[in-house]
């Protein structure tokens, strides 16, 4: 079963007078232990679909599943557990917070679970993607590819059954890039996660297990 569906999803906007459609019926899944590539062109709907995919928006129609689960029609509080407890995000601008160290940074999502010790899952992170001599440093200690691994172990932290990733190697040189794709499919391989990356670099597509384009609001 896939951890994630889209079935039949259209999402439409209003924008002054007009009506925008910005997806028209996609249909998507991913798997445990796949990264999926999703590439198009600006205004193509690919941070619309990114949204749905992560909680954060609703279906004007059709379904979305987690682990199986209509999560559609949730209530806010409902998605927003959802995505405490599924979905791991990494983000092209890192969105680290400067005043907190890195170990930090990483138990920043988990803070409010205090049923459950996260500082060794932290550690364990961190020195899982070679930053264990730098749990102390602050980001702006940090090179940006620290920086993005950093971001990548904060997003694994909650023991996330998805990770979702915006454009994750557009602010990094080549080099550091495929350091943190080589990262990203070891990660996704040994805690059996899926990956979605929301992308324009063609790099990416070296790394997917499956790629789909997006024009239009329509998967092609």
């Amino acid at each position: 079963m896939s951890i994630l569906e889209l079935e039949g999803v259209v999402k439409r906007y209003r924008s002054g007078a007009e009506t925008v459609e910005a997806l028209k019926g996609v249909n998507f899944h991913a798997d445990r232990g796949e990264m999926v590539t999703v590439i198009g062109p600006s205004g193509s709907g690919k941070s619309t679909m990114l949204n749905m995919t992560g909680l954060l928006d609703t279906p004007t129609e059709g379904t979305v599943r987690l682990d199986g689960q209509d999560v559609s029609r949730l209530s806010e509080d409902e998605l927003t557990e959802k995505r405490r407890s599924g979905i791991g995000f990494v983000f092209q601008d890192f969105h680290l917070l400067p005043m907190l160290t890195a170990v930090e940074n990483v138990e920043l999502p988990s803070l409010w679970d205090t049923s459950v010790d996260r500082h060794d899952r932290a550690i364990d992170l961190l020195e899982r993607v070679g930053l264990g001599d730098r749990l102390d440093h602050r980001p702006s200690e940090l090179s940006g590819g620290q920086q993005q691994r950093v971001a990548i172990a904060r997003a694994l932290i909650n023991e996330p059954k998805i990770v979702l990733a915006d454009e994750p190697t557009g602010n990094l040189d080549q080099e550091t890039a495929r350091t943190i794709l080589a990262e990203l499919t070891r990660l996704k391989e040994e805690e059996n996660i899926a990956i979605v990356v929301v992308t324009h670099d063609d790099l990416l597509i070296e790394y997917a297990d499956r790629t789909v384009e997006l024009v239009d609001g329509v998967i092609r």
